[in-house]
């Protein structure tokens, strides 16, 4: 998949399901030769039950962290540049601590999270990375305490809902396996329709770009059948919306109607009984319009221009 598309998916994905949780940056910079990190991420004061929606990525979450995402798997180069990044971040709040005469604790530092699609043996060996099952499960792998790093090789991730919302990052059969799971989801789950209209929006994306090889047009195969029933929905729903404004514009001009008869009536009536409709008499029709016909007909036959007057002139 070209980088782009996958990158700005990957960052409006990111930040649509942790954006309940806490405050998210996309494309922050940071200092020194200017950086940008993908998602920058730092948690609300209040706990939100999104976290436990987002599963494994609600617990990455629950800590001020860095995400960077890669359709492709991330090289020995580009683990070092988000870990340079992670560092400049450590360094910029270092620096604002300073100018403020607090210190930072090793717990207020972000956790950068690399969100690989597949990660070799060789490369997890060469960064020391180690696997903590136990408490993290398969897939999750962290480096050196000190360094606040860890690699997530998305397809060693159980195929469980726990890692639903990972897995999604993923590529070819694990996304996937993740899409058709995300599918099957109530919809009444909050979470599902932001993954699907973010998805359907990445399939748009891949169809009028360039360069789009066959793992592109598997997605966007696999991402047709989505496509297809939002389109639908959306046609239902301009539908349904359609029908409501038209009952809305028949009932308003029904009631248009009756008004504009009872008023008729009622000029009839002050003609038969006083001779002529004067500005006066003129003054009391729009009050007598919104009573019922059999009221404004005992009033109008039985009191006299004075009574009239007195009643609804003031109303």
């Amino acid at each position: 998949m070209t980088r782009f598309p996958y990158d700005q998916f990957a960052k409006d994905y990111l930040q649509e399901l942790l954006l309940p949780l806490g405050k998210v940056e996309t494309s922050r910079q940071v200092a020194a030769e200017v950086r940008e990190i993908d998602v920058y991420f730092a948690p609300s004061p209040q706990p939100s039950s999104n976290t436990t929606l987002l599963g494994l990525l609600g617990r990455f979450a629950a800590t001020a962290a860095l995400f960077e995402p890669f359709r492709n798997a991330a090289s020995i180069s580009e683990i070092r540049g988000c870990i340079h990044k992670l560092f400049d971040v450590f360094a910029d709040l270092e620096r604002q601590t300073k100018r403020n005469n607090t210190r930072v604790s090793e717990i207020e530092l972000p956790r950068l999270w690399i969100l690989s699609p597949t990660a070799s043996v060789s490369i997890l060996d060469g960064f020391g990375a180690r696997i903590d099952e136990d408490n993290w499960g398969a897939g999750v792998y962290f480096l050196g305490d000190f360094l606040k790093t860890a690699i997530v090789a998305i397809h060693q991730l159980p195929c469980t809902e726990e890692t639903l919302w990972l897995r999604i990052l993923g590529k070819g059969r694990v996304q996937q396996q993740a899409i058709a799971e995300l599918e099957a989801l109530s919809e009444n789950n909050p979470l599902r329709s932001k993954a699907i209209d973010l998805l359907v929006s990445l399939k748009t994306t891949l169809e009028v770009g360039q360069n789009v090889d066959q793992e592109d047009r598997d997605l966007i195969m696999r991402l047709s059948p989505i496509y297809e029933q939002r389109l639908a929905e959306a046609r239902q729903e301009g539908i349904q919306q359609g029908m409501q404004i038209s009952q809305q514009r028949l009932a308003e001009a029904a009631q248009q109607g009756i008004q504009r008869e009872r008023r008729i009536t009622i000029e009839n009536l002050l003609r038969v009984r006083f001779g002529t409709l004067d500005e006066e008499l003129a003054a009391i029709i729009e009050p007598m319009v919104v009573l019922p016909p059999e009221e404004f007909t005992r009033f109008l036959l039985q009191s006299s221009r004075e009574e009239l007057l007195a009643r609804f002139r003031s109303s």
